[in-house]
C-alpha cells in the first residue's frame, strides 16, 4: 500500500489517498487510534469520490471510525470491459425507452460482483496491517458487494446496506449466508427498486439480528439521522 496525498480536515480527521497495485482508494481515520474499519462501497460500483459517499465517510470517522473505500475492478474511473460498456449503452437506451431493465442490470451487475469482492479482500488485509486500525471491521453501503462479502469474508463482524442497488440472482440467494448483524437501509418510494423485492431481500438475510429503516421518499432522500443511526449501530457492534 502506498499512501499518495494526505489532507487533516477541520474536523481532525486525516484524509489519505492510496494505491495498492492499481487498486486506488481513499482512507479517513479519526484523531484516536488504533480504531476500527468500516469498508464502504457506492451501489453499483460509483466511483469513491462520489461526494455523498465521501460526506458519509468523513461524519463516520469523526465519530470515531477508520473507514475506507476503493474503486475496484471495473468501478468509479477503472477501466470498463467491452461487455460492461455494452451494458451501460443497453441501460441507457431501455431507460429512455421505457422498456424493461432487469436483465440488463443482470448483465452489469453481476460481473462487477464477481470482479470487485476479491479486490475489496486484497485492500482489506493491507489495510488491517496498518498500526492506526485496529478492532473488528464493518461493512456499508453497495448491498450486492455487501452480500458477497459477508458471505465469504469472516472478518467482516456487522454491515449497513442501502437497498437502492440492484442485486443479482446470485446475491439474492447468498443472502442466506448472511449470519452477522445487520442494519438495511430502504427509501420506500425508490422509483428503480421495487419495494416488494427489498422486503424479500430483507426477509432472505439468514442473520437472527437484522434491522430494517423504512422511509418515505426517493433513491437519493434518506434522512441523515440515519447517519447517526449507523454510527451507534456499528458502535455496538464494532467499539
Amino acid at each position: 500500500m502506498h499512501f499518495t496525498s494526505e489532507q487533516r480536515l477541520d474536523d481532525g480527521v486525516l484524509a489519505r489517498e492510496f494505491t495498492l497495485g492499481e487498486i486506488p482508494g481513499t482512507l479517513w481515520t479519526p484523531e484516536s487510534a488504533p480504531a476500527p474499519l468500516i469498508l464502504m462501497a457506492h451501489n453499483n460500483g460509483l466511483p469513491k469520490a462520489q461526494p455523498r459517499l465521501v460526506a458519509r465517510a468523513r461524519y463516520c470517522a469523526a465519530y470515531g471510525f477508520a473507514v475506507a473505500t476503493i474503486d475496484a475492478a471495473g468501478c468509479g474511473d477503472r477501466p470498463r470491459s467491452a461487455a460492461d460498456e455494452q451494458a451501460r449503452a443497453d441501460l441507457r437506451r431501455a431507460l429512455r425507452a421505457g422498456e424493461p431493465v432487469d436483465e440488463i442490470f443482470e448483465s452489469l451487475v453481476a460481473p462487477l460482483v464477481e470482479n470487485a469482492a476479491p479486490e475489496w479482500r486484497t485492500a482489506l488485509d493491507a489495510l488491517l496491517a496498518l498500526p492506526e486500525i485496529g478492532g473488528p471491521v464493518g461493512y456499508s453501503g453497495w448491498t450486492a458487494l455487501g452480500i458477497r462479502l459477508a458471505a465469504v469474508e469472516p472478518r467482516i463482524a456487522a454491515a449497513g446496506f442501502f437497498a437502492g442497488g440492484y442485486v443479482p440472482h446470485a446475491q439474492r440467494e447468498e443472502a442466506r449466508q448472511v449470519t452477522i448483524p445487520l442494519l438495511f437501509l430502504l427509501q420506500w418510494d425508490d422509483e428503480g427498486n421495487p419495494r416488494q423485492r427489498a422486503l424479500d431481500l430483507f426477509d432472505a438475510f439468514g442473520t437472527k439480528e437484522k434491522t430494517l429503516h423504512a422511509n418515505l421518499g426517493g433513491h437519493t432522500g434518506t434522512p441523515w439521522f440515519e447517519a447517526d443511526d449507523g454510527n451507534r449501530f456499528f458502535g455496538r457492534h464494532l467499539m
